[in-house]
């Protein structure tokens, strides 16, 4: 039977630059850390993987320590608030997010609030951040804005960039982070033109490893000593990340991304011509397309079917080789179900949210899969018991 995966949001497959890249790696054992020709072959693979992450984020006169490599893209947000409520908290105490942040970012600000600190969460309805709503609660007291980039259920784009140059001239000592691991090689992502200090970014939505995330830090911070280290041990990454680098994953992480940022035009291309045709495919269907009313990335698409549990349809569609995901992948872990906080922020009542699925692209996904999706979901509508 044929596969056709179309979870992309949740993971992707690994490139060969990646496998390749990773083998190579294997065979430098040393640890970077020692003074010796081994440990300065593993130290330089983390050189060049770390040099061609950040040229993928358009930083062409950064330095090393400007990226700090984690275990995944959710330490890299731990590390980005934890990190920086603490280092400021005797200066300020407010945080900013919104209401349809990742589980990454929303269970370490409920962490920071029984710690004391006060976070405000931005409604998300339809997909759009108001301006208003931020500028009446951006103030002096405000020490961190963290907003993610591209929303991971909706797709919905956020307007960061006006928002973060809003909370600058405001509080020109505020940090400002976003989660842009759905973001990242989907669109351009740029610190500078982002107005970013901090980015957080991971290797398997791009065709990278699993295992392997980064934290971009503005010089600004690092220089003003905004963000604290969240683990402690030998000093390694700089002071902000201690324990010996997964040297692997690393190499397979910077080799991911050198791809994508050679073929990032083509690929967004790619995406938004299959997102485009997969639209208009899914208008023949009984379902609705729950669309931002602002920009929407260009590999995802989340729909809501006709009174049916997306449970019961991800069976049937997984019966017939086809992934999609009901959600974001790391909340269905939980072991207590929810209804998306996402889908609830983006105005759904949680009867629709229970019916929800997400189909999201990558570039080498193709038009006949999508076909295929959708005679599934047809037949899988007419087929499958409703319920009430």
């Amino acid at each position: 039977m044929r596969e056709i995966y179309l979870d992309n949001s949740a993971t992707t497959p690994l490139c060969d630059e990646a496998k390749r890249s990773m083998i190579e790696a294997m065979e430098c054992y040393g640890n970077p850390s020692s003074l010796h020709s081994k440990g300065f072959d593993s130290s330089k693979v983390i050189l060049d993987a770390r040099n061609k992450v950040l040229a993928s984020l358009f930083v062409r006169s950064g330095k090393p320590e400007n990226l700090v490599f984690t275990a995944s893209g959710t330490e890299a947000d731990n590390l980005a608030l934890l990190g920086v409520a603490y280092a400021k908290a005797r200066r300020a105490n407010r945080i900013i997010t919104t209401d349809s942040e990742h589980s990454a970012i929303e269970n370490t600000l409920k962490t920071l609030e029984n710690d004391g600190f006060e976070v405000i969460r931005l409604s998300t309805k339809n997909g759009v951040i108001d301006i208003e709503e931020f500028k009446s609660v951006m103030n002096k007291n405000t020490l961190l804005v963290s907003i993610m980039q591209v929303n991971n259920e909706t797709g919905a784009v956020y307007n960061i960039k006006e928002l973060f140059k809003i909370a600058k001239q405001i509080n020109a000592d505020v940090v400002t982070h976003t989660d842009a691991v759905q973001s990242y090689m989907k669109m351009k992502v740029s610190p500078v033109e982002l107005c970013a200090d901090l980015i957080s970014i991971s290797a398997h939505k791009i065709h990278g490893p699993k295992g392997i995330g980064a934290l971009y830090i503005s010089p600004d911070v690092i220089k003003k000593k905004q963000i604290k280290p969240i683990i402690y041990g030998g000093g390694q990454e700089f002071g902000f990340r201690s324990g010996t680098e997964n040297l692997v994953g690393i190499a397979g992480f910077g080799a991911a991304a050198e791809r994508g940022f050679k073929n990032l035009a083509k690929d967004v291309v790619s995406m938004r011509e299959l997102r485009a045709y997969a639209l208009e495919k899914l208008s023949s269907l009984d379902i609705r397309v729950n669309l931002p009313k602002g920009e929407c990335a260009p590999h995802v698409i989340n729909i809501t079917l006709p009174s049916i549990k997306s449970e019961t349809m991800l069976h049937h569609l997984s019966a017939n080789g086809i992934y999609v995901s009901s959600g974001s992948a790391c909340a269905s872990n939980s072991s207590t179900k929810k209804m998306s906080r996402a889908l609830r922020g983006f105005g759904l009542s949680d009867f629709d949210a229970d019916c929800s699925l997400r189909v999201s692209f990558s570039a080498f996904n193709t038009k006949d899969e999508i076909d295929e999706l959708v005679n599934s979901l047809k037949n899988g509508i007419e087929r499958l018991v409703k319920i009430k």
